[in-house]
């Protein structure tokens, strides 16, 4: 992580020239971010930063998991629990058997090579679902599908992608070691959160300085997260379970009235500020990425990629069609398309062992992939969503503009919270 405050100050600058010129020609954030990052790639001094998967899963992941997860309601997840639990556990594993499969009978990887790219390529990226959704301006239940499913999915991918890489480095897997690795990773990622988040809002209680509980939620975002992967635990899950206590919990008295207000909008600005620097610095990557070599197993990828998706929506969601449950076909649609790849996928492929077979050309594919998710599924969720007529009350020229007002300061619309 070579990332100093020069540099830092220089993208945050052209993040926001990039705000205004994507407000002004109705694209999306992350797109205008991305293509910012490949033009930057041009200047000597933005190639010095390498992302590398220490840089995303320190820095950027943890922020910008917590400030999602602080705006879940949990009475609202809990109703639609056990369709997001089903996505983001049997959906990730069909999706990624289904890309394994694709990866070694028609691009010809070996099948432990095959099955850690369709594992680390399976679960929908948090960062990159949760950036496109603010920007379309959709509330209600399918946003909540959505992000919900893209926070918690990453606990089966951690597993399947453990599991993958100890195959392909041909140590021995067994059943008993493949449950005791589960239960370690989801069940000790959420005590850390626990233990965390709960110490820190007793804490908070004792408090009405909002500079306090700001700095408290900071340490609970981090802490939860740091604490977790120390253990060899789901950071993310961490993170998650931390901004679902301090989101639902602190407004019963752990946290000021006032404080909340400042915590909000601090967390909002932080979001702001990760999906800057992470979408910028994709983009950078990109430009060196020599996908031309590796053209055909990207396209053949992509669509395994989208397969795999389609396998794991559709025939998950029609198992609820009978019941109260029941998602309706737009939603449907819009989970199907609106499961992006990005910085998650991208920390993995990039914390491979060099040693492992293939190393290069799985980063490449999967960068490939990203690519594909940014600039063909991001530019057209919106207009998908607006055509389904899930963007409500106002025009689809006025969401976008409310939207991009939203993403630049990382908030939905808050009357709506």
């Amino acid at each position: 992580m070579n990332l100093n405050i020069e540099q830092i100050e220089f993208f945050l600058f052209v993040a926001a020239i990039a705000a205004m010129v994507a407000r002004l020609i109705n694209i999306p954030y992350t797109v205008a971010l991305v293509l910012a990052g490949i033009a930057l790639s041009f200047i000597p001094f933005s190639n010095q930063v390498e992302l590398s998967k220490e840089l995303i899963f320190v820095i950027f992941i943890p922020a910008l998991v917590f400030e999602a997860a602080f705006y879940i309601r949990w009475k609202e997840l809990k109703k639609d629990f056990l369709v997001v639990f089903s996505l983001a556990t049997v959906g990730v594993l069909l999706s990624a058997a289904i890309t394994a499969t694709g990866m070694h009978y028609f691009v010809g990887w070996e099948w432990p090579i095959a099955l850690v790219f369709g594992v680390l390529i399976a679960a929908t990226d948090p960062v990159s679902v949760i950036a496109t959704f603010k920007e379309t301006g959709v509330q209600g239940r399918l946003r909540l599908l959505v992000e919900a499913e893209s926070l918690f999915n990453d606990s089966t991918a951690a597993v399947g992608f453990g599991v993958a890489i100890a195959l392909a480095m041909g140590q021995a897997i067994t059943v008993s070691s493949t449950i005791n690795f589960l239960a370690i990773s989801v069940g000790g990622g959420i005590l850390c959160g626990v233990a965390v988040a709960g110490s820190l809002l007793l804490l908070a209680g004792q408090t009405e300085d909002p500079l306090v509980e700001i700095t408290f939620t900071t340490v609970a975002a981090y802490g939860s997260f740091l604490l977790a992967e120390h253990f060899h635990c789901s950071g993310v899950l961490a993170t998650v379970t931390a901004g679902l206590m301090i989101g639902n919990l602190g407004s019963l008295g752990s946290i000021s009235d006032q404080g909340r207000l400042s915590v909000e909008s601090f967390w909002e600005y932080a979001a702001f500020v990760a999906n800057s620097l992470i979408f910028i610095l994709i983009g950078i990557r990109e430009s060196h990425e020599n996908f031309g070599l590796l053209l055909l197993p990207i396209s053949i990828a992509i669509l395994l990629v989208l397969l795999g998706r389609a396998v794991a929506i559709y025939p998950l969601c029609n198992l609820f069609f009978l019941s109260p449950l029941r998602v309706k076909l737009t939603h449907q649609h819009a989970l199907f398309w609106g499961g992006l790849r990005g910085a998650l996928s991208l920390a993995l492929a990039l914390g491979l062992p060099p040693t492992l077979p293939h190393r290069s050309e799985i980063i490449t594919v999967t960068f490939g992939v990203v690519a594909f998710s940014v600039f063909v599924q991001g530019l057209t969720m919106k207009p998908m969503l607006n055509a389904m007529g899930e963007i409500p009350a106002v025009s689809f020229r006025q969401a976008s503009q409310v939207d991009q007002n939203n993403i630049s300061s990382g908030n939905d619309i808050p009357q709506e919270r």
